[in-house]
């Protein structure tokens, strides 16, 4: 497996998933790791393991902003300092649980695992859309037995709609009848993978929506940013409207993966605040894409990516930029360190 691009920003949580007065714990590229809220309002990121005899810290106490461990009572602050030893004695200088630095932006906990003086909240991908929404959409989290770049080859290639998402959001044909698919490369290193189709047949599921025959124009419009925080465009209406007559509102979506282990990965997304919203995304991560990306990781195993010989498909130009782009990445890190 390949190792993990170090410098540049991940997603660790929404932030409402640390409980107000508690503690998340998650295990976070291969370590357990713990966040917390500071009474100022930023949080703290600490490793979740006691550098003394090494019990989670979760398994704890939070007093303030200090993190007290079950076991013998140390107390850490948020730069992992042992600010407190209920023993006769003072704190002990040496004694420090690692940290990262972790910034709350549009909604998300991101974190940086690289070198901490390099961490600019500046170089956070773009997702002010979420910060917008109005009414907030439901923000929503799982696991899926998968490499994060396995989980990146499905959404930036946009194609297996047509056969994995029949039920739900497939494109009933018209990728491969109108569609014309578009890579850009941009200056900041997001990449874009863009389908449009023109005067397509619409899907069954939009059909109601529309005089009977009538057909559609649909844009399918995905982005990409290091190392997998991705944002979904949608939009569809009746054919030669220049999209003035929507079917459904425009859609704009986070799909942001940040690995868990080198086989499991962290799924960040949301959806319409009700419950068949819910539904639908669950039935489209869940049942449709997940199976496939757990099959997949099973028949790669330990296998690096590359020496499986993987067939390469002009519909996969996305991905495999998107791969390179990391391939780059790590080669600078690896001259640099």
């Amino acid at each position: 497996m390949s190792a993990y691009v170090r410098n540049c920003w991940y997603m660790a949580a929404w932030q409402e998933e640390v409980p107000e007065g508690g503690m998340l714990s998650r295990v976070l590229l291969d370590k357990k790791w713990l966040i917390h809220r500071l009474e100022s309002g930023d949080y703290a990121m600490l490793e979740d393991r006691c550098p003394h005899r090494f019990v989670p810290l979760s398994m704890g106490r939070k007093q303030g902003d200090v993190i007290h461990c079950a076991y013998h009572g140390l107390g850490f602050g948020p730069n992992g300092a042992c600010v407190h030893n209920p023993f006769p004695e003072d704190p002990p200088a040496h004694v420090k649980a690692a940290t990262m630095p972790v910034v709350a932006r549009y909604r998300g906990l991101w974190f940086w695992p690289g070198d901490p003086y390099l961490a600019d909240p500046a170089l956070i991908p773009d997702f002010a859309f979420l910060d917008k929404e109005e009414p907030a959409m439901q923000r929503g989290h799982m696991t899926m037995q998968g490499n994060y770049e396995l989980v990146t080859d499905n959404l930036m290639d946009l194609s297996h709609a047509e056969f994995l998402h029949v039920e739900t959001f497939g494109t009933n044909g018209s990728l491969f009848e109108s569609g014309a698919q578009t890579v850009e490369v941009m200056e900041d290193g997001a990449i874009w993978n863009k389908w449009d189709m023109t005067d397509a047949r619409a899907p069954d599921w939009a059909k109601g929506f529309l005089p009977e025959g009538a057909r559609v124009d649909q844009k399918l419009h995905i982005r990409w940013h290091a190392p997998a925080s991705m944002a979904l465009a949608i939009e569809m209406a009746q054919a030669g409207t220049d999209f003035s007559q929507p079917l459904v509102p425009p859609m704009l979506n986070p799909h942001i993966i940040t690995p868990e282990t080198q086989s499991s990965s962290h799924y960040f997304y949301d959806h319409e605040p009700n419950e068949d919203a819910r539904a639908l995304a669950m039935k489209v991560f869940a049942e449709e894409d997940e199976p496939i990306i757990e099959a997949a990781q099973e028949a790669l195993g330990d296998q690096d990516f590359w020496d499986a010989r993987p067939a390469i498909l002009n519909t996969d130009a996305a991905s495999i930029r998107c791969r390179r782009a990391l391939m780059q990445m790590r080669k600078r890190e690896a001259e640099n360190a």
